[in-house]
């Protein structure tokens, strides 16, 4: 189970106001209440922690917990008086475990928050741009696992871009062959899709390329992306992208699970 570190209780000289009964050496042992409503943002390298704020009038801060592990031993990483906190310099596509705590400013700390709270950070990408393959055809592919443009015939190709002249429209195309695509229609943010939908997958290997529209990927060696268009040129589309380097990971954004 979970694993906390416990304070002893503090001697308060003089009395909380309101408090009935007390006169002189008061003993505050009551610790705030446990946080509640835990939560973290995915990252490139990082975790953001957010909850719900706690509103006992003496509480100081909350201290935030971190495991390899769901039920192993927690340690504390860090402090603040703030309803959020970023975890920084982490190892992409490892995960890591979270909880929180609440102190007062007599030193009682609450039990562990009881959410089981994991993420798995994940590189991403801003502003990237490939070509119509049937105009650039080195500069149309797209490999996540590289992070680069690639030709869109290259062995590992993810997915590549290019005009099709019967539709008269621009599409995107699954590159290697195992791979999956699916258009998942506008979102207003790249972190606005959280996690891989298990359906929705394109039979024909294409979707078309639309501004705004954010767009999964299942990899052909068991990975999980997605990339959202940010502007569509003559012969080029420019988007930003992430990439879960966890295989069989779906967490794209958020993690929460249970």
């Amino acid at each position: 189970m979970k694993k906390l570190r416990k304070f002893s209780n503090v001697l308060i000289i003089g009395c909380l106001l309101g408090l009935a009964g007390c006169t002189h050496d008061c003993i505050d042992n009551e610790p705030p209440a446990i946080p509640r409503g835990l939560r973290s943002i995915t990252g490139d390298e990082e975790v953001l922690l957010v909850w719900y704020q706690n509103t006992e009038p003496d509480l100081a801060g909350y201290r935030i917990y971190r495991s390899a592990e769901a039920f192993g031993l927690y340690y504390e990483i860090g402090e603040t008086n703030l309803d959020y906190f970023l975890d920084f310099g982490l190892v992409n596509g490892a995960t890591y475990y979270y909880a929180i705590t609440a102190f007062d400013y007599e030193g009682n700390e609450s039990e562990l928050s009881h959410e089981i709270v994991y993420d798995t950070p994940r590189p991403e990408g801003y502003g990237e741009q490939i070509f119509d393959y049937t105009e650039y055809p080195d500069f149309a592919g797209w490999q996540f696992s590289a992070y680069s443009v690639v030709p869109y015939d290259a062995p590992h190709c993810d997915f590549y871009y290019g005009y099709d002249q019967n539709d008269h429209a621009y599409y995107f195309y699954i590159g290697h062959p195992a791979g999956l695509i699916q258009d998942f229609g506008y979102t207003s943010s790249l972190d606005e899709i959280t996690y891989a939908p298990q359906e929705g997958w394109s039979l024909t290997g294409k979707v078309e390329a639309i501004v705004g529209h954010t767009y999964i990927i299942h990899t052909w060696d068991n990975h999980y992306a997605k990339f959202r268009v940010t502007a569509i040129g003559t012969y080029s589309v420019m988007f930003d992208w992430a990439y879960q380097i966890d295989p069989g990971n779906p967490e794209l954004v958020m993690g929460t699970g249970g």
